[in-house]
């Protein structure tokens, strides 16, 4: 039996190593709400299917390769000729059709499932956040609160929040890997998305679509408080927090990255990015204000 050298085998335990210690950091499988826990579940159902499937061709294999190898007593043995097995062929065929369908059942049963608020709290009106995508940040709108928030979100524990993805630039994908999703946003274009939050806590969201070289920290916060502190917020935001202007409004549609920030109105008043005549506002406002800059020099 030839042996495994060190070094190979000093990298496959590195490998190894690594690869476990990633287990840690799979926010996917911790679910903190309905949404996050269905798709956890349908995760974990088709890893194991698939394992199953893996077990199954491994087991197979050994005993092909073990009963049908290299023997001396074999020495001229000729196997008889065959055309074809009609029942092998019917079933290395149909048992494919049936993985398709044993794993197309429950992916799409969820999927529908996840088109909705989540049954438990359907009955409540869903928080409902507009959620603008700008390279490389995130803007949030409260249409019912009249609030508007940057790279940060507030939200109440055991509510449905729908929602409502769109982009001022380049198509993002909206993500918050122990709430749900993914979705994506483009301009000219909304797309919708049911989310909830079964416990208090900050949670971390991001874009999860490469998007240029500032991708990487298109990041953002959810933080999510019980009802009562949830509207002491909103109370406390429409009292005392600044009133976004256009033109501030146009600056953070220029790239880059910017801090949190908090508002008491929205920029949906002036532009709503979901609408086909205002998906290249975003490039217009750009364009006037290197104008401006350029005339000032």
């Amino acid at each position: 039996m030839r042996k495994i050298s060190k070094p190979l085998l000093l990298l496959f335990l590195m490998t190894l190593t690594s690869l476990l210690s990633g287990c840690s950091e799979l926010t996917v499988l911790d679910p903190k709400g309905p949404v996050a826990e269905q798709q956890k579940n349908l995760i974990l159902l088709s890893i194991g299917f698939m394992l199953f499937i893996v077990a199954v061709v491994f087991v197979l294999f050994s005993i092909i390769i073990v009963k049908y190898r290299e023997r001396k007593d074999y020495d001229g043995y000729e196997p008889p000729h065959h055309e074809g097995n009609l029942w092998l062929e019917l079933v290395w065929t149909i048992i494919p059709i049936i993985i398709v369908v044993a794993l197309s059942i429950p992916t799409v049963k969820t999927i529908y499932a996840l088109e909705d608020a989540p049954a438990e709290t359907s009955h409540k009106d869903p928080v409902v956040i507009h959620a603008t995508s700008v390279e490389w940040k995130w803007i949030f709108s409260y249409p019912e609160q009249n609030i508007e928030t940057v790279n940060h979100l507030v939200i109440p524990e055991d509510r449905p929040i729908l929602f409502k993805l769109t982009s001022a630039d380049s198509m993002a994908a909206f993500w918050v890997p122990q709430l749900g999703g993914q979705e994506y946003n483009m301009a000219g274009m909304q797309t919708e998305l049911f989310l909830q939050a079964d416990h208090i806590g900050t949670y971390q969201g991001r874009n999860a679509n490469f998007n240029g070289e500032g991708f990487t920290h298109q990041t953002f916060e959810v933080k999510a408080e019980t009802q009562e502190d949830f509207d002491q917020w909103v109370k406390e935001t429409q009292s005392s927090a600044p009133e976004l202007t256009k033109d501030h409004y146009d600056h953070l549609l220029l790239k880059g990255h910017t801090n949190t920030e908090t508002f008491s109105s929205t920029h949906l008043k002036w532009v709503d990015h979901s609408k086909n005549k205002n998906s290249d506002y975003a490039e217009k406002v750009r364009k006037q204000l290197d104008e401006k800059a350029e005339e000032t020099q």
